[in-house]
């Protein structure tokens, strides 16, 4: 029997759907990059990849946090228990915590190999819109559930806290995978405080120095705290995919499933030119 959690499943479930919904709606009326593939045949490879990791997701990742989340309430485990922190406060500052490690995954995850081959599968997507937030390979997930498990125990986050910010990571990962042109203006106001999508799409550039920048998934002063934050590349100059993976022929769903278990073409993009002292930095690009 799947576990059923009702910050999840209620109001949890109603806020990503919305979000979902308007995002699809919106970025096809208003796109920001021009597609080079069918948008139907991308959106059934990417769903259907990632199925899989949806399932290891609900029957082994959400379980496992929610249980060391509660195993972190009995023993007065974690960093907002320590420092005795009241409800509110507490609240906020796992949240910021969660949201800070998952900056520090994002960034191993280009940096480890073994990480790389499975994390490559989302990177190989040719276009970039919302169904990109869902293709994660199923092994991804596997591995990465004893580090969620350890965010929340270190956060000292609840359990109710620990679903709150699963709404909040899925949410802000759809919006900035989106392709959705917002006015410059309101981008570069945006862009101060979160992620958005012409600043991940820079992370999703071919080239190394640009795919080594915002690894951030909601907050970005975390990008700006490891001068990883690179918002002065121009949309139109973006392309997106991995070197090594352009014929789409050989992005098939059987063929992304296999992905990390076969020879790699090439390492993961090196962390060497990440940081970069240059003045357009902070810039947001039309």
């Amino acid at each position: 029997m799947i576990p059923q959690y009702p910050i999840l499943d209620s109001w949890g479930a109603v806020v990503l759907v919305t979000v979902f919904t308007l995002l699809l709606l919106s970025e096809r009326a208003w796109p920001l990059r021009r597609r080079v593939q069918t948008w139907w045949k991308r959106m059934f490879i990417n769903m259907m990849v990632g199925a899989p990791a949806f399932v290891v997701m609900r029957i082994l990742l959400i379980p496992a946090v929610v249980a060391v989340a509660a195993w972190g309430e009995q023993h007065d485990f974690g960093l907002t228990r320590w420092l005795g922190l009241p409800g509110l406060a507490a609240g906020i500052v796992a949240l910021l915590v969660l949201d800070y490690t998952m900056y520090l995954w994002h960034s191993l995850n280009h940096r480890v190999p073994i990480l790389w081959r499975f994390h490559n599968v989302h990177h190989t997507d040719l276009d970039l819109d919302i169904s990109t937030a869902f293709r994660f390979h199923f092994g991804e997930l596997l591995l990465s559930v004893g580090v969620r498990s350890a965010q929340v125990a270190l956060a000292g986050a609840s359990p109710a806290v620990a679903l709150v910010y699963e709404v909040l990571l899925e949410a802000s990962t759809q919006f900035h995978h989106s392709n959705l042109r917002l006015p410059l203006g309101v981008e570069r106001i945006l862009a101060r405080f979160i992620m958005t999508p012409r600043g991940h799409g820079i992370h999703h550039s071919v080239v190394p120095r640009e795919t080594n920048s915002n690894y951030s998934n909601f907050l970005v002063v975390w990008d700006r705290l490891h001068r990883t934050l690179r918002l002065d590349v121009p949309q139109e100059r973006i392309v997106v995919g991995v070197p090594a993976y352009q014929d789409e022929r050989e992005l098939t769903v059987s063929l992304l499933l296999l992905m990390p278990f076969r020879r790699q073409r090439q390492p993961p993009p090196t962390g060497a030119d990440e940081q970069s002292n240059g003045s357009q930095r902070h810039v947001l690009q039309p």
